[in-house]
């Protein structure tokens, strides 16, 4: 499976020991930087050519970092067919999953430790999507909404 990732200055370490440990699990990493650390960078920058990579690649997941996650999960969750979840726990990576079908996972560097943050983009890689009807109806509903957008 191919992994797209993406951060800023704030989760920098944390997406090089995650990309480590997904190359090491046998995942195509596909790095969208920050490729360096600098303070001044801003993650929309690299959090939306990562979310549009997801979009454009059936059966690609994401995985979006920052110092909070918040900002890359509303930046991710704006490229037309992202459902991006903030998981700072596995049970949220789960669900997000399982009921919602999320695309790219999004966790905050400065809550999560490295080891919790590989159990939850784990969990989150692992899961599938349950498919139950109350679930589809709710994202064909969603998905609805985008077309009537033009998005």
């Amino acid at each position: 499976m191919r992994v797209h990732i993406g951060t800023d200055h704030a989760a920098f370490e944390l997406k090089e020991f995650l990309s480590a440990r997904l190359r090491e699990g046998g995942y195509e990493v596909v790095d969208h930087g920050a490729l360096v650390v600098d303070p001044e960078d801003d993650y929309p920058d690299f959090i939306i050519p990562c979310a549009q990579a997801v979009a454009a690649e059936e059966g690609s997941l994401g995985i979006v970092l920052g110092g909070s996650g918040n900002g890359e999960q509303i930046a991710a969750n704006k490229v037309p067919g992202i459902r991006a979840v903030l998981a700072n726990n596995v049970e949220f990576a789960l669900l997000g999953r399982q009921h919602n079908n999320a695309n790219v996972v999004s966790l905050g560097g400065r809550f999560v430790e490295p080891d919790a943050a590989w159990e939850i983009v784990r969990a989150f890689l692992e899961t599938e999507y349950t498919g139950e009807e109350r679930h589809a109806r709710r994202l064909a509903k969603l998905q609805a909404y985008e077309q009537l957008r033009g998005v």
